[in-house]
């Protein structure tokens, strides 16, 4: 399966009457002004917003999709339960995870860069178990998996000077999660060369805790590890167990734009090439900043959305 991420373009750039999405959110000085009550109203939205888009996903063929990290609000300021409200949110999530189930659909999600389990600062550490917990609590809301299918997907972060030293952090950090997260926790490959490659993560995180690695060809370019891309690629699958992989898709926004000041690690709008795939059975998130259009047009152009 192809999938993309947080955005349904086609919904979300409708009229404000007709806009479908679950990333309303508001500015911190908003949040202090009106506090959990309006929170709350946008969550409300937000969620059940979600069912909608998944009707579209399945409609154009499309059964893999990466859920926003803005569902709810300043989420670290409160707890969910604590939503007025919540039996309403709680109602639509079932019945959005309920959908997905019948209809065969992954659903994921990517949380911030800012999430770094193996900083040595206490404060940050407490601070991406918070926002871990709060993905996981939407995640057991939707009544998704507690497996690698529905991933949990983050960076490993810095190296602080030392790679091993942060990885011991992050692998005793990841006890410290509660069985929503650690079940379902990823980790992938960086795309800075003075980072995490494939094979670091291999050697350092799985082995120490078993977590999957999710392969993001792009980043790879960037971060070889010493290993060709269908090395790394089948490196990284085979940490999945009997789960399928998801792999991450992206190509050079430079290129496409035939510009050398733009970043090259930058994401293009849509995706041209052929996938390759070297005989292993992937899930393919797509990274493409036009979403599900890109995915579509990529489709035409091929023939299949895999």
């Amino acid at each position: 399966m192809m999938g993309y991420a947080c955005i349904n373009t086609d919904l979300s750039n409708r009229s404000k009457k007709d806009r479908t999405t679950t990333n309303r959110t508001m500015i911190k000085r908003t949040f202090q002004q009106k506090g959990i009550q309006y929170a709350s109203e946008l969550a409300v939205q937000n969620c059940a917003d979600l069912l909608p888009i998944l009707q579209w996903n399945e409609k154009n063929g499309i059964r893999f999709f990466r859920l926003s990290s803005e569902f709810f609000p300043w989420a670290s300021e409160y707890d969910l339960k604590d939503l007025p409200h919540y039996n309403q949110i709680k109602k639509s999530l079932a019945q959005a995870g309920a959908y997905a189930k019948k209809h065969n659909h992954r659903l994921t999600c990517h949380p911030g860069h800012f999430n770094k389990l193996a900083s040595p600062k206490p404060k940050v550490v407490e601070n991406t178990i918070r926002d871990l917990e709060i993905h996981g609590e939407l995640f057991d809301l939707l009544g998704l998996s507690r497996t690698p299918y529905n991933k949990i997907n983050i960076h490993v972060g810095a190296t602080y000077g030392d790679k091993e030293s942060a990885c011991a952090t992050f692998n005793s950090n990841f006890k410290k999660l509660s069985d929503a997260v650690r079940s379902r926790l990823t980790v992938e490959n960086d795309d800075k060369a003075s980072l995490y490659s494939t094979k670091d993560l291999h050697e350092l995180i799985w082995k120490k805790i078993g977590t999957p690695i999710v392969f993001d060809y792009h980043h790879h370019q960037f971060c070889t590890g010493g290993q060709s891309e269908e090395e790394a690629l089948k490196l990284a699958a085979s940490t999945w167990g009997k789960y399928k992989p998801v792999v991450h898709y992206s190509e050079s926004r430079a290129k496409e734009q035939s510009d050398p000041k733009i970043k090259p690690q930058a994401h293009s709008d849509y995706i041209q090439k052929k996938i390759l795939t070297y005989g292993v059975d992937v899930d393919i998130m797509v990274e493409a900043k036009a979403k599900e259009q890109a995915l579509l047009e990529w489709g035409k152009k091929h023939g299949t959305l895999l």
